[in-house]
């Protein structure tokens, strides 16, 4: 499965046409917590995205199963017709991007800041609340926050507030370290 730390065009313009009719239809509370399940289901299941991103299944098989997974998580039907219409017209493999941009617009509109950690380990939750102080103090706004894990980092974090990266991970220091060697 794709980093969906990242959005692609496709997954922008989805989910603003997604956000825009959830807001229209005084949904998007809704829709925000369907994606979120999504999401999830996304995390745990290697089944979903073996469906959504295999050429093997058509995007009528795509559509079959997207709108099943939907109807046995109990999302609305907007997000149902939603995971159809994007699987008939063959993105859905741009779930994951559309979920991240979708995030970011309902974010943007309740006025919050939304934060992805990346860590090496689990943070705890002492850790969470600490990370979470430093960037109210730093934003002037409330964080939300998503955490990921990323074994490759080695150690420290990573945090990503809309386009700015904070990365104080060991893996950059040491690459940095590296580069600094072979310049010398």
């Amino acid at each position: 499965m794709a980093d969906d730390s990242k959005t692609t065009d496709v997954g922008q313009r989805y989910a603003q046409a997604l956000f825009d009719l959830a807001l229209d239809q005084s949904a998007l509370g809704a829709v925000e917590a369907d994606l979120e399940k999504l999401s999830a289901a996304l995390a745990e299941s290697a089944d979903l995205r073996r469906l959504i991103d295999s050429p093997a299944f058509t995007a009528e098989d795509k559509g079959k199963g997207l709108v099943a997974v939907a109807s046995e998580a109990g999302l609305s039907a907007l997000t149902g017709k939603f995971l159809g219409l994007l699987a008939a017209n063959g993105r859905s493999r741009d779930l994951a991007s559309v979920i991240t941009s979708f995030r970011l617009l309902s974010a943007t509109h309740r006025g919050v800041v939304t934060a992805e950690v990346v860590s090496a380990l689990p943070l705890t939750a002492a850790q969470t609340k600490g990370i979470a102080a430093a960037l109210r103090q730093s934003l002037g706004k409330e964080p939300e926050m998503t955490t990921r894990v990323d074994p490759a980092l080695l150690g420290g974090l990573k945090v990503r507030v809309g386009s700015r990266l904070f990365d104080a991970s060991l893996k950059s220091r040491l690459d940095s370290l590296k580069f600094a060697l072979k310049r010398a």
